[in-house]
């Protein structure tokens, strides 16, 4: 079986999940190529991005000559594809999902990716997200590339299914994959209902074997949370500072460290300022996975305040870590994480549910946090190893195959 897989922008340091699904497909036997319209190597310092970010073929790369030579040999072999490609192109413009311009240029990446499939003799392409990497996709398919399928994972596409046409995407595609029955149920409002059995649901995963050591809870003389992602709006970042100053005025033996960084940085160390709460938060920057792994062990519980969300695998690192968390209760998030057993499910945007939670952190002991940490780590194991994921994406590529 050989596979190619096609990402806009990758690796990126948030594309962790994205590797490790490829890597536990080549465990299991599956030949995978690796698409990428564009590299971000300044933004990587983990030494797997960085080894990923090499195996990668980017397909900008190859240059404004060799992408027109890519069109003009497919308009040449099959005229009527490329003028059925030029037609989606004009059709998909003026639908909004994106300029003229901008569709002519995925155009001629498609043109590119089919021409590369057939010289590497590729069975069928798999891409991530629902936005450009899937329309280029299409596209490659419509000049005589294989067949292809795609990852849908929200919330970005879930805020534009119209604009970036994803009924017909599924329409086009061989099969779609969503991460979770909540997405899977934004996908089926979306798509036409003939095509609502292309639509299969497969958790996203972590490669089990990194996570075989049982963590113990550490001491409880302070309560350290941990909260780990972008400083950007939909991650509730700002509400999460602002319940904690409301916590910590309460409970002073509170602690938080903020993995990650972002455009809202500056907002929130104002806000740590302006509370007095500069030795009560840490804020530790972009981490490698040892850095998140170092962070979360230090910690009694993750804090996801997200406002927007697919299914985070933050959160299954944590319950694998043995760590409770306490979440809002959007998208997958209520699928994986059980109120009162694996954490503290919350209302998204309630910074006063958010700030009792953390007091609940507080004020349980560790015996009882390592308990639901233990559980919680059960759980993440039986629905979320990427070996399993991985699998069950082979049985659907050997379905489609053919």
């Amino acid at each position: 079986m050989r596979i190619g897989y096609l990402i806009n922008t990758y690796p990126r340091p948030s594309h962790s999940f994205i590797r490790r699904e490829i890597a536990a497909l080549e465990r299991n036997g599956v030949f995978v190529h690796r698409f990428a319209m564009r590299g971000q190597a300044e933004a990587l310092t983990d030494p797997a991005d960085l080894a990923e970010h090499a195996a990668t073929e980017r397909i900008l790369e190859a240059g404004a000559p060799q992408l027109l030579g890519s069109v003009l040999k497919q308009a040449a072999a099959n005229p009527r594809a490329f003028i059925s490609a030029l037609r989606q192109a004009r059709t998909r413009a003026s639908a909004g999902e994106s300029s003229l311009l901008r569709q002519l240029i995925y155009l001629a990446e498609g043109a590119r990716v089919a021409a590369r499939a057939h010289a590497l003799r590729l069975d069928h392409i798999h891409a991530h997200f629902g936005t450009n990497s899937t329309r280029v996709a299409a596209y490659a398919q419509l000049f005589g590339g294989p067949g292809f399928s795609f990852t849908v994972h929200g919330p970005e596409e879930f805020d534009d299914p119209g604009g970036l046409d994803l009924g017909g995407k599924i329409a086009a595609s061989r099969f779609c994959v969503a991460i979770s029955s909540f997405g899977r149920s934004q996908l089926y409002r979306w798509a036409d209902p003939s095509d609502w059995t292309k639509i299969k649901v497969v958790h996203c995963g972590i490669d089990m074997s990194n996570w075989t050591a049982i963590k113990s809870m550490p001491i409880k003389d302070q309560t350290h949370l941990v909260a780990v992602g972008r400083f950007a709006e939909q991650k509730g970042f700002g509400l999460l500072i602002g319940a904690f100053a409301e916590a910590w005025k309460q409970n002073p033996a509170l602690r938080l460290c903020l993995v990650g960084d972002g455009d809202l940085r500056p907002q929130i160390e104002a806000r740590i300022a302006a509370e007095g709460m500069q030795k009560a938060v840490t804020l530790l920057g972009w981490q490698d996975e040892s850095g998140v792994r170092a962070a979360m062990d230090s910690a009694h519980a993750l804090v996801v305040p997200s406002f927007a969300e697919g299914l985070p695998v933050v959160i299954m690192e944590a319950m694998a870590s043995t760590r409770p968390c306490i979440a809002t209760y959007i998208a997958g998030i209520p699928e994986l994480l059980r109120p009162g057993v694996d954490g503290w499910v919350v209302p998204a945007g309630d910074s006063a549910a958010l700030a009792s939670a953390m007091l609940e952190v507080a004020a349980t002991d560790a015996e009882t946090l390592q308990r639901m940490g233990l559980g919680a780590r059960e759980r993440v194991m039986a629905r979320h190893d990427i070996d399993d994921s991985a699998r069950q994406l082979m049985a659907l590529f050997s379905q489609h195959i053919g």
